[in-house]
């Protein structure tokens, strides 16, 4: 057994188990000195009686009347006797039946599975631990990063203080360390000084604690946390924060940002490998139900298609790709040829019906206030009076209701209806239902559990936004920068190394789009850009490949062909 000499040294140093352990040697003395005057008595009682018995046997009668089994080859004949056969009676089933067990439980077997939880559970990293990442709390942010952070072989490790927590995530294959989170030396031993980052993510009072408490160990690594209420944000920068996030209110200016109606100019997400990427949407261009060759995109403005993303999947374009208005076209090019495609398909939409908010949360209030700094009208319909801002925006009512959703404006023509809601069932529901009513809405939708993306896409979702999966993708950019690019909901540009085994081969016989679902969108080789590569183009070792692909495709790449630094891996020990 791994653990038992742990669980021992455990048991000796815990001074609490100590006196456990010292107050259920008392009582055994207390039963085990009955029993002996209760032999005592035994003899004494034979004896008047007339009968002889060995102190053996007196131990033994004793047991058995004590325990309730009562075998019945030694009994009184007197009534003193019996008087004392059930006195003993009685005394043996208040000790051994009732308090025995449950003493024993108390101050043995509790704390022995106590001393289980904490031996297993490791209480700091190896010295030589370094690059790592460090969490501070299990919620959907640090779920989606742990698995991203899995998908570039980089090592993180989570700070938890509850031991039976911890051995819970233990049990899930999550990586922890126990220690208190306001205690400077559970940093030390989770060589914070030699960190990539540490992620901070309780609530606001609990982070400004933990990131005073790291500055204690460590002037310099990088802190990210999270924020609930605006007023924190300074607060937690003047405890030692490097980058402060309100993930529900980005979520909420996010969903507003990709509302119909805000604008048909292009919008770029960044650079990667010095290729600019950004997102358009096809609705009222003049591109909109034409095939991709007649788009004249190309030739007009320079961009290049590089992906058509419509209802949670990818397709590749071809000549003969039938652009949906419903879709968002990936494009790839200069900064010039986008402002030509802006100048191409205008610079804006004009709707007179309000975009509809269902939910007047955090996440509805951040997308409404985005709706009226960009000048679209907007209506909210929200079923608490105390959330209520506006009496000429916002409808008191439940967004299930036909009566409120009409009143909204969804029947008029409403360009797009977003869900805001917390609960991923109701999002659901309300996404059906408003597909049901509006077949050409656009509907935008908030997730929390990422496992409901595919579901909320599969039931008519045009976008769905993840709080989790933007939190996790933020954190990652600040690691690893110029690396990954998020697009919409489960769509990335990433970029990854030709190796070896990869090298000295066509694009085109990798078979990477059929074997991983990824395309190859642009290649970098020495100081030349290559976008939209010829599938005969051979491939290099070290050149650069920026590719897109879904979260499972991305995830399938990183499996079959593992491009990540080695030198970014350490190992971290499951025990201390």
């Amino acid at each position: 057994m791994k653990s038992l000499p742990s669980q021992l040294i455990y048991f000796v140093r815990n001074k609490t188990m100590r006196k456990n352990l010292w107050k259920l040697s008392q009582f055994l003395m207390v039963i085990f000195v009955t029993i002996t005057v209760y032999s005592v008595i035994f003899h004494l009682i034979m004896e008047h009686e007339g009968r002889q018995y060995s102190w053996v046997t007196g131990f033994y009668w004793t047991l058995t009347v004590m325990s309730t089994l009562g075998f019945g080859d030694i009994t009184f004949s007197t009534d003193l006797g019996l008087i004392f056969s059930m006195f003993v009676l009685l005394t043996g089933i208040i000790f051994l039946l009732i308090m025995l067990p449950f003493t024993f439980i108390q101050f043995f077997y509790a704390p022995w599975l106590e001393a289980q939880v904490y031996s297993g559970t490791p209480t700091k990293l190896p010295e030589e631990t370094t690059g790592h990442i460090i969490i501070t709390n299990y919620e959907p942010i640090a779920t989606s990063l742990i698995e991203k952070l899995k998908q570039y072989g980089l090592q993180y490790a989570m700070v938890v203080q509850d031991k039976q927590a911890a051995t819970d995530l233990l049990g899930k294959n999550i990586k922890v360390v126990n220690g208190e989170l306001d205690n400077p030396d559970t940093y030390r031993k989770m060589q914070v000084e030699k960190a990539a980052l540490v992620f901070v993510n309780n609530d606001d009072m609990l982070n400004t604690n933990i990131i005073a408490t790291i500055r204690e160990v460590s002037k310099s690594v990088p802190i990210v946390t999270m924020a609930d209420k605006y007023d924190s944000i300074d607060i937690l920068e003047l405890a030692g924060a490097n980058h402060v996030f309100q993930f529900t209110k980005m979520v909420g200016v996010t969903m507003a940002q990709h509302a119909f109606g805000v604008s048909a100019r292009s919008s770029i997400v960044g650079s990667l490998g010095g290729v600019s990427i950004a997102e358009a949407y096809a609705s009222h261009t003049p591109y909109a139900g034409k095939e991709l060759a007649q788009s004249g995109l190309r030739e007009k403005t320079g961009v290049i298609v590089v992906g058509i993303w419509h209802r949670g999947k990818l397709e590749i374009p071809r000549p003969q790709t039938i652009i949906r208005p419903s879709s968002i076209l990936v494009l790839a090019g200069s900064e010039e040829h986008f402002k030509r495609y802006d100048e191409y398909v205008g610079t804006s939409r004009a709707y007179t019906v309000p975009v509809v908010i269902l939910g007047g949360g955090r996440v509805g209030l951040a997308a409404a206030n985005t709706l009226k700094e960009l000048g679209i009208d907007y209506r909210v319909i929200e079923k608490d009076k105390g959330l209520i801002k506006d009496h000429n925006k916002y409808i008191l009512g439940d967004a299930a209701d036909i009566n409120a959703l009409e009143k909204a404006g969804i029947s008029a023509n409403a360009p797009s209806v977003l869900i805001t809601t917390h609960n991923d069932d109701i999002n659901i529901y309300l996404t059906i239902y408003c597909r049901e009513l509006r077949p050409d809405i656009q509907v935008v939708s908030r997730v929390i559990r990422e496992r409901n993306i595919s579901k909320l896409y599969s039931v008519g979702a045009d976008i769905v936004m993840s709080y989790a999966s933007m939190g996790a993708s933020k954190i990652l950019n600040i690691l690893m920068p110029d690396e990954t690019l998020m697009l919409v909901e489960g769509l990335n540009v990433f970029k990854a190394k030709v190796t070896p085994a990869c090298a000295g081969q066509a694009l085109s016989d990798n078979q990477i789009r059929r074997k991983t679902g990824c395309n190859v969108i642009a290649i970098r080789s020495g100081g030349n850009f290559t976008i939209s590569p010829d599938p005969d183009v051979v491939l290099q070792e070290n050149d650069r490949l920026i590719l897109i692909g879904t979260l499972e495709a991305e995830s399938e790449f990183k499996k079959l062909y593992p491009l990540v630094d080695k030198k970014r891996k350490t190992v971290i020990s499951e025990g201390s």
